[in-house]
C-alpha cells in the first residue's frame, strides 16, 4: 500500500507522520500518534465516538482519510486539556454525572466544544440538536444536556 508523509498540527503541536493513503484519520490518531482518547465506535460515521475538530469543525474521524489532515489543525479530546472552554465542559460533565461507561464522552465533549464556540448560550433544544450525531447508550442524554447547559453558564 502506498504511503504518504503528512504535516499537520495535532493539539497545537506540529506533527509529521507517514501513513498509508487509505488509512483513516481515526486510525492515524490512535495507532500512529498514540492518542487513544478518540474512540472507535461504528466505523461508519453513525455514533460520533470518533469526533475530532478539523480546523475547528467537528467531524467523524472514521470517515476522514488521514491524508486529508495534511496542512490542517486537528484537535482531539486530549487537546482540550489546554483549552479553557474544553476544561469547563469536561468539569461540567463530571459534576453533572454525564459520564457512565465513558465511551461516548470524548466525542460528546468535542461536539459540545464546537457547539459552545458557535453558540455560547444555547437553549436545551439547541443543545439536543447540537449533539444529535453523537450516541450514548448509558445516560439517556439528560445529564449530558445538563452538563453542556451548565458549561454554557460559567
Amino acid at each position: 500500500m502506498s504511503q504518504q508523509t503528512i504535516d499537520f498540527t495535532l493539539n497545537g503541536v506540529p506533527t509529521r507522520v507517514s501513513v498509508p493513503v487509505q488509512m483513516s484519520a481515526l486510525e492515524m490518531i490512535r495507532n500512529v500518534t498514540g492518542l487513544t482518547g478518540t474512540k472507535y465506535g461504528c466505523g461508519e460515521g453513525e455514533c460520533g465516538a470518533c469526533t475530532i475538530l478539523l480546523d475547528g469543525v467537528s467531524l467523524n474521524s472514521c470517515l476522514l482519510f488521514a491524508v486529508e489532515c495534511d496542512g490542517r489543525q486537528v484537535t482531539t479530546v486530549e487537546g482540550l486539556a489546554a483549552d479553557p472552554l474544553g476544561l469547563r465542559i469536561e468539569k461540567a460533565f463530571v459534576e453533572a454525572g454525564a459520564v457512565q461507561c465513558g465511551f461516548c464522552t470524548p466525542g460528546m465533549v468535542i461536539q459540545a466544544r464546537q457547539l459552545l464556540e458557535q453558540n455560547p448560550h444555547p437553549t436545551r433544544e439547541q443543545i439536543q440538536r447540537g449533539i444529535e450525531g453523537n450516541l450514548c447508550r448509558c445516560t439517556g442524554y439528560v445529564k449530558i444536556i445538563d452538563a453542556i447547559e451548565a458549561a454554557s453558564k460559567e
